[in-house]
């Protein structure tokens, strides 16, 4: 067996600069180079802006973390664990991330998406119950829309934003055309917008031809929508994104 299936293969990694290593890790213990180009970053919601809402999330029965970034930011304001009656996390990497901050007893779903979330049976019966989720600001509204069709009282901590980081594309580009990018990982559509933006017209060509790994189909289509040739659905967190790479670029690797 092929103890180094990525060996040869470099990939781009376009996650926020805290959150890189552990993807990055992952790829170079499969023998492959990681090359790290964060095409996002996340910044907090000054905390005069979030007291009013502070207030009610530690008051509401219960919350909800959307995703890794709502667990650091929105822990980190709240000044620890939120005295729910219950904590969701959507998807186990929020989970983890939970649990590694000392909140216990995280209900998950086996899925990793809102709609994961929503089939619950703990959210199935939320009348009249105050509901606060944990987001960056904006998002999708599902969550919100159905548990207020469900009858809850629902509020938004929206303690982080996402923005384009000021990053110089240069290097990188021409690497890339020298044939030095091998995949292209994305972690939401967001960052793949940025990503296109920040390699303009000169890098289109190169990323429509690369193939592109994304933990959900929504963004594969997103990828696939904007012009990229082979967009590739794996499974979640950076165990399935690496899989997903072996599965492509070394197919008799058993795992």
């Amino acid at each position: 067996m092929t103890r180094r299936p990525l060996a040869g293969r470099a990939i781009l990694v376009t996650r926020p600069v805290h959150q890189a290593d552990a993807l990055a890790r992952a790829i170079r213990a499969a023998g492959g180079e990681a090359v790290l180009f964060p095409a996002l970053a996340i910044e907090a919601v000054p905390a005069e802006q979030l007291n009013p809402m502070v207030a009610v999330a530690q008051a509401a029965e219960a919350v909800i973390f959307v995703s890794p970034n709502a667990a650091r930011f929105g822990l980190a304001a709240l000044g620890g664990p939120p005295p729910a009656a219950r904590v969701f996390a959507v998807g186990p990497g929020t989970a983890r991330a939970l649990a590694n901050a000392g909140v216990a007893n995280v209900v998950v779903p086996d899925g990793q998406d809102s709609e994961a979330l929503l089939a619950l049976p703990e959210l199935a019966e939320v009348a009249d119950r105050r509901v606060v989720i944990v987001r960056g600001v904006g998002g999708r509204p599902l969550i919100a829309e159905t548990l207020a069709t469900r009858g809850a009282q629902v509020g938004y901590l929206e303690c982080y934003r996402r923005v384009r980081p000021q990053a110089d594309a240069t290097a990188l580009l021409a690497r890339w055309r020298a044939g030095g990018i091998d995949a292209v990982t994305v972690a939401s559509a967001e960052t793949l917008a940025n990503l296109a933006a920040l390699l303009g017209d000169a890098g289109a060509p190169l990323l429509a031809n690369t193939p592109l790994f994304a933990p959900h189909e929504k963004i594969a289509e997103a990828a696939r929508r904007a012009g990229v040739v082979r967009a590739i659905t794996t499974a979640g967190g950076d165990a399935g994104l690496v899989d997903g790479m072996i599965h492509v670029f070394n197919p008799q690797t058993s795992r």
